[in-house]
């Protein structure tokens, strides 16, 4: 089984008192689900189409566990908690076998 990465690319980020909001649920739900937070933070670079703007990545150990730490009820208040103070894109991808 392959591990698996969760990376979130913040391009805005309007409302700073919702997303601290969104981490201190997000964070312990993501660890329950087994992910391990590898990297979060401004980017220090932003090339091509990238965006000088918060990036966090966090290793499971399968997809399954991703995706199960995502749709797990702890994570899904954490999202109503972030509502629209934040713009982003997330992606799941798996490591190379």
């Amino acid at each position: 089984m392959a591990k698996a990465y969760w990376i979130t690319f913040y391009h805005a980020i309007s409302k700073p008192e919702a997303l601290a909001a969104y981490a201190k649920l997000a964070t312990p739900a993501i660890e329950a689900g087994g992910g391990t937070f590898l990297a979060r933070g401004v980017a220090a670079e932003a090339h091509e189409a990238g965006v000088k703007e918060r990036v966090v990545v966090i290793e499971y150990p399968s997809l399954a566990h991703a995706q199960a730490a995502h749709d797990s009820p702890g994570y899904q208040a954490a999202l109503k908690a972030l509502g629209d103070g934040a713009k982003r894109d997330m992606r799941f991808v798996e490591a190379l076998a």
